[in-house]
């Protein structure tokens, strides 16, 4: 995986002034869109689309200082109007094209990403690869905001509006794997981009067969694998690190890859305030 995301990395530089179709790049590396988007976003901090933008708006720096035409500018790095191509390097460098090609700056650089795999060996990540045939997710959803690190508000939120006698009924009727009450994130944003919306569910797993109530949301879910993986520890700064080691660490070492659907934590024993928890996360998968 290290070697196909340098590879479209140097893709991407050789075409700057258009986009490049990352889905076929995708396919004639033998992997899927989906899973390289993903792993890139989480590997680099940033979305496909935002890396190309910034190296885009540092290499048009030269030729904005140059002197030469904007507009001539504009179109060779693929903008229609030099308006268009003022807003984004702005966006980038803070500054504007006047400003710049006045002052000679600010500037802001975004160099060349270069994926390398660090192996520290020090810690072994638990990990379970699963079969499981048809089940579907029910309980009570919200469109949320992604959040990376810390507390999100808005699912809080959510969850404490429910009274607890809703949190007993929904242990009730989870009659499947995973366990317990489930907190689901669903269409999820490819690139992974903090900000962006997702389709959160409180509440549990069952069975194919089980009817749901009228009163709750479903998702439902074809027969796949799942990867399994614990964590235990600060909650929910070990959960997050969770998440971040699968990119960083496990993927990059095993022949799967993330297939689309819902990423599912599991809590499996937690502190009476949450201030500690330990949880399984489940990702779907398929062989890469």
């Amino acid at each position: 995986m290290i070697e196909i995301l340098n590879r479209l990395v140097s893709a991407l530089e050789d075409s700057l002034g258009e986009d490049l179709t990352v889905d076929a790049f995708a396919r004639r590396s033998g992997t899927t869109e989906y899973h390289l988007r993903r792993m890139f976003s989480s590997l680099a901090g940033m979305p496909v689309s935002e890396y190309v933008r910034r190296r885009r708006m540092t290499v048009a720096a030269a030729d904005v200082i140059g002197g030469e035409d904007l507009l001539t500018i504009a179109v060779r790095y693929g903008y229609g109007s030099t308006e268009a191509f003022g807003r984004a390097f702005r966006v980038v460098h803070g500054a504007g094209l006047a400003e710049v090609r006045r002052d000679g700056g600010p500037l802001r650089s975004q160099s060349q990403l270069r994926f390398r795999l660090t192996v520290e060996g020090s810690t072994a990540m638990d990990a379970r690869i699963l079969e499981r045939p048809d089940f579907r997710l029910i309980g009570h959803a919200a469109r949320v905001p992604l959040i990376h690190e810390g507390v999100n508000p808005h699912i809080q939120n959510h969850i404490t509006s429910l009274p607890a006698t809703e949190h007993e009924r929904l242990k009730q009727l989870g009659n499947t794997d995973p366990a317990g009450l489930l907190q689901v994130s669903a269409d999820l944003d490819p690139d992974y981009t903090e900000g962006t919306e997702l389709t959160y569910l409180h509440g549990v797993a069952v069975d194919a067969e089980t009817p749901a109530p009228d009163d709750l949301d479903v998702i439902e879910l074809p027969a796949g694998t799942w990867a399994v993986f614990r964590t235990s520890g600060q909650h929910p700064k070990a959960l997050q690190d969770g998440f971040a080691a699968t990119a960083t660490e496990w993927f990059p070492a095993n022949p799967w890859r993330l297939r689309p659907g819902p990423s599912i934590v599991s809590i499996l024993d937690r502190a009476d305030d949450f201030s500690t928890a330990t949880c399984d996360i489940w990702l779907p998968v398929e062989r890469g």
